[in-house]
């Protein structure tokens, strides 16, 4: 009995997955901040190309 308790304590395939785990969270944060960031530069560019399109065609 002390003999699988010991085994199990040894045990590190969870602590595999717990890390895999945590990378893919911290690419999901990094993912979703540049996101965010980059958000308002795409917002600005859309904008000037639909101004630009507009002009074009009624002109």
């Amino acid at each position: 009995m002390i003999k699988k308790v010991q085994n199990f304590l040894r045990n590190e395939e969870g602590a595999s997955a717990v890390e895999y785990g945590l990378i893919v969270g911290l690419i999901a944060v990094v993912i979703v901040s540049v996101l965010i960031t980059s958000g308002t530069s795409l917002l600005a560019l859309f904008t000037n190309i639909s101004g630009a399109l507009s002009s074009a065609a009624s002109g």
